[in-house]
């Protein structure tokens, strides 16, 4: 059994630990964050050991980043890989990755979460329960999916980008996929019709811009 290091202690962390001791392959060796408030709220039982900045990694230590927010997570990657630090992926045993798919390191895979055939998914994905990922998708780094994200086929998301709790995205074609540019956030409930450009926050059903004019529109 190998050693981890978990960096984060909110409640996602807390998910992630109950998903490295049910799969059994790692020993969790300790906790990293700024502060120890939420430590002792989950009552961890591997040791905190304070700020990950001041710690002394080797080369053939493995981490996971239990942090959703993607500008944090990559920060953190950036550091820690210079480093030299590991980061495997965690798959929790109940989730599905078809062998003709392809994930990047540092994702973590929630339980029930499927990701199909010919996926082509990058570094620091996190996928939370009962998502999935359909055929030919293709998405960059530091992707967060919340609980029951529905991606459908022939779907392109960029780096950075956040889509909530139930979000639908409709199937693109193959020789036009639905895009998602860089940035972009799909707030929880939505149902993705169209292409996003970056940067855009979308809500609704269809999917459209978060602005005060549409948020009047829409009630």
């Amino acid at each position: 059994m190998k050693d981890i290091f978990i960096i984060g202690t909110s409640g996602f962390a807390s998910e992630v630990t109950e998903y490295i001791l049910d799969n059994g392959d790692y020993k969790i060796k300790g906790y990293f964050d700024i502060s120890e408030i939420e430590y002792k709220k989950y009552q961890y039982k591997a040791p905190f050991l304070g700020n990950e900045r001041e710690f002394n990694f080797t080369s053939n230590d493995n981490v996971v980043i239990a942090i959703a927010d993607y500008k944090l997570k990559n920060k953190i990657y950036l550091e820690l890989k210079n480093k030299g630090v590991n980061f495997p992926n965690i798959f929790h045993k109940s989730s599905f990755v078809s062998k003709s798919s392809q994930i990047d390191e540092g994702s973590v895979l929630c339980p029930f979460v499927t990701i199909t055939s010919n996926a082509n998914i990058g570094k620091n994905f996190q996928a939370n329960i009962y998502s999935y990922v359909a055929h030919e998708c293709i998405i960059g780094d530091n992707v967060t999916f919340a609980p029951s994200v529905k991606c459908n086929g022939n779907v392109v998301i960029e780096d950075n980008v956040y889509i909530g709790t139930g979000v639908i995205i409709h199937q693109g074609k193959a020789n036009k996929p639905l895009k998602i540019g860089k940035g972009a956030v799909i707030a929880a409930g939505s149902v993705v019709t169209k292409s996003v450009p970056s940067n855009m926050t979308v809500f609704g059903n269809p999917a459209i811009e978060f602005t005060k004019e549409n948020i009047k529109r829409r009630h």
